[in-house]
């Protein structure tokens, strides 16, 4: 029988992906022992029945030890993607023009298939498209309704389906697919704690799952696109709690602008008394090494001074050869962090609002939403949605800790 664990006296929590490195039973308890406060379900990967297994072991740790912990369940969202080549890839040349269509047929190295018909009427003349992780660049000529035509500003090898990024437009996707809402269902059915929602671009994004979640979980945006970094107040409104998910950000934006968005983002989280989280690439090294670099450490412990509640592992927990040690390095940081004389000091520093406030502007903004158009999004039941739960940011307002009190599960969080 596992032992009683104590509850830990750091502030910051620690939030630690789980995949096929560490979803059985005994690496779930070595990551919760060696720091993990909460877990991340990515349904960007594995079946729901998978996922399952994976929740009814945390629930089954939880028992063991005599302690909650928090599960977090991350939709996949819209992905944009292109189509497939004649023969699995074509070498795109600099300067030289593509062409992106709705023709099925495989492509080759002067045109591809792009199964998105929504981007062929938001696309201007003069946007960008990033491929394959930003490793290549587009620059939109012409476009319409069946027919972009592009010049090719950074070129490489384009294979089989590669992801497409578009920063400088709002793409008038659905933040909820299909499969999102399936894999919604099953989170809620399955009595997790968060949903975090992928890709926002705008408050109605959040409303919508929220009228969805009708407050049998906590809702968390992620911000990972520029178009929500223009409304990023009114998300926060409807939000739970945010995160700054740097990895698409940093693609979407040059990556010398990912740290002051970061801290943007922190910055405007702790004033409004909303939890916030940083994620991505943190100790990107452990997948494959034991140490981090001293950058990766310096990273981790920059955000906890700036006011982060949780930080994240991603690969690093999930699918590297390290997850457990992944987990104490960020612990370790952490602890250190707080132990620093100045660490109070600079994490109080932001004056939060008051929380009455706070209620009224998000009453007033899903009023606003419900009545000006935010898809299949009644503003009756996104306000009853919104008040069920609207306590689970309380604890922002004195010192930002991650946590709910709503719910099945009620007092489990990041606290």
């Amino acid at each position: 029988m596992a032992q009683f664990v104590a509850p830990r006296s750091r502030k910051v929590r620690i939030l630690a992906t789980l995949g096929p490195a560490s979803r059985s039973p005994e690496m779930v308890e070595r990551l919760f022992r060696a720091g993990a406060d909460a877990f991340r379900v990515n349904m960007s990967h594995g079946a729901q029945a998978d996922h399952a297994q994976t929740i009814a072991t945390i629930r089954s740790l939880e028992k063991a030890v005599g302690r909650p912990t928090t599960i977090l369940v991350d939709l996949q969202g819209p992905k944009l993607r292109v189509g497939t080549f004649a023969e699995g890839m074509a070498m795109l040349k600099t300067g030289h023009e593509f062409v992106l269509d709705r023709d099925t047929a495989p492509g080759d190295a002067n045109r591809v298939c792009l199964p998105h018909r929504e981007l062929f009427v938001a696309l201007e003349d003069g946007s960008r498209l990033l491929l394959d992780d930003g490793k290549l660049v587009l620059r939109v000529l012409k476009a319409e309704h069946d027919r972009i035509e592009t010049r090719i500003e950074v070129g490489g090898v384009l294979s089989n389906n590669k992801g497409l990024n578009v920063p400088d437009v709002v793409v008038p996707l659905a933040a909820l697919t299909e499969k999102d809402r399936s894999d919604l269902a099953f989170a809620l059915d399955h009595d997790i704690d968060w949903v975090a929602l992928s890709f926002v671009q705008r408050p109605e994004d959040v409303a919508e799952a929220r009228r969805l979640i009708q407050g049998r979980a906590a809702l968390l945006a992620k911000i990972e696109k520029p178009a929500a970094l223009e409304r990023l107040e009114s998300i926060l409104e409807i939000a739970d709690a945010v995160m700054v998910a740097r990895g698409d950000l940093g693609v979407e934006l040059p990556p010398q602008d990912v740290p002051p968005m970061q801290k943007r983002i922190v910055e405007c989280a702790r004033r409004m008394g909303r939890p916030v989280v940083v994620a991505t690439q943190m100790l990107e090294s452990m997948i494959k090494s034991p140490t981090p670099t001293r950058a990766e450490v310096s990273d981790v412990a920059t955000a906890i001074y700036d006011g982060a509640d949780a930080v994240m592992l991603s690969a690093e927990s999930a699918a590297g050869d390290w997850p457990e040690e992944s987990v104490a390095m960020m612990n370790s940081i952490a602890d250190a962090v707080e132990r620093d004389p100045g660490y109070a000091a600079r994490v109080h520093f932001t004056e939060t609002r008051d929380r009455e406030d706070g209620v009224r502007r998000r009453d007033h903004l899903l009023h606003v939403i419900g009545v000006h158009g935010a898809p299949g999004c009644p503003g009756a039941a996104v306000r009853a949605a919104a008040c069920a739960d609207s306590k689970a940011g309380d604890g922002a307002a004195a010192r930002p800790a991650l946590g709910r009190t709503c719910g099945p599960h009620q007092g489990r969080g990041f606290v």
